[in-house]
C-alpha cells in the first residue's frame, strides 16, 4: 500500500519504518525536507520518500497523523482537500496539564480531527501506549496471546484496513466501536502514561484481551 506519514517523530518514525520493511511504500509529508525529524527518519530508513504535504497525501491510500496534538489543525489545513475519501489514522492524543485530557473529556481528539476533515475516514489507532511499545511490541512467553491494539472509527471498511496493518505489525486489533469511543482510548493512553512514567512502573507492559 501507499502510506503517507504526517509527523515522523517518536511515534511516526517507528511505525513508518516497520511498515516499510513489511513491503509498503512510505512517504513522509514535509514542508522542510531538511528538518531534524525528517533527517532522523531517513537515517533510520533511507527507503522513505519525502514529498510536499499535499503531494504526499494525494498519492496515499492511507495517511497517518502522528504530530503533537496542538499541531494537528495546522497540519491538516493544507491537505484537507486531498484527504477526501481517504483513511486518516489518528495516532495522536490530546494531553493536558497534569495528564488531564486536553479537551476536558468533552469529546475525543479523534472526533475533533474528523470535524477538521469531514470527508476523510478517521480511524483511531496506535495510541493507548507510549512510544516504547511502538518501537518494540514483542512480549515472549505468552503463547499465541498478542498485545492488544484498540481501534475506533465510523467506517467499517477503513477499520478493517487498519486492523490488517495492526496484525502484520504483531498486534491483536480490537474494534472498540465508533469514533466517539476514541475518548476512552485516549483516557487509556493517559492511564498508561500515569502508570508507566509517574508511578514508575516502567514502560514494558501492554494491554491484552483474554477470552473464554
Amino acid at each position: 500500500m501507499n502510506l503517507t506519514f504526517i509527523g515522523v517523530g517518536n511515534v511516526g518514525a517507528p511505525l513508518a519504518d516497520q511498515l516499510q520493511r513489511l513491503g509498503h511504500s512510505v512517504t513522509i509529508a514535509a514542508r522542510d525536507t531538511h528538518s531534524q525529524s525528517v533527517q532522523a527518519a531517513l537515517n533510520r530508513n533511507a527507503s522513505f520518500e519525502v514529498k510536499a504535504p499535499i503531494d504526499a497525501v494525494r498519492s496515499a491510500e492511507v495517511v497517518f497523523l502522528a504530530t503533537p496534538f496542538a499541531a494537528n489543525e495546522a497540519a491538516l489545513a493544507e491537505v484537507s482537500s486531498a484527504l477526501a475519501g481517504k483513511i486518516l489514522v489518528d495516532c495522536t492524543n490530546p494531553v493536558g496539564a497534569n495528564l488531564a485530557h486536553g479537551l476536558q473529556s468533552e469529546r475525543s481528539g479523534a472526533e475533533f480531527i474528523q470535524s477538521l476533515v469531514p470527508t476523510a475516514k478517521v480511524v483511531k489507532a496506535f495510541t493507548i501506549y507510549g512510544l516504547e511499545n511502538l518501537e518494540n511490541n514483542h512480549y515472549p512467553g505468552y503463547g499465541d496471546l498478542k498485545p492488544a491494539m484498540l481501534i475506533a472509527g465510523n467506517n467499517a471498511a477503513a477499520k478493517q484496513t487498519i486492523a490488517t496493518l495492526c496484525q502484520a505489525l504483531g498486534w491483536e486489533p480490537i474494534d472498540t466501536g465508533n469514533l466517539a469511543i476514541s475518548l476512552h482510548l485516549e483516557h487509556m493512553t493517559l492511564l498508561w502514561i500515569q502508570m508507566a512514567r509517574v508511578q514508575g512502573l516502567g514502560t514494558d507492559f501492554v494491554w491484552a484481551r483474554l477470552q473464554r
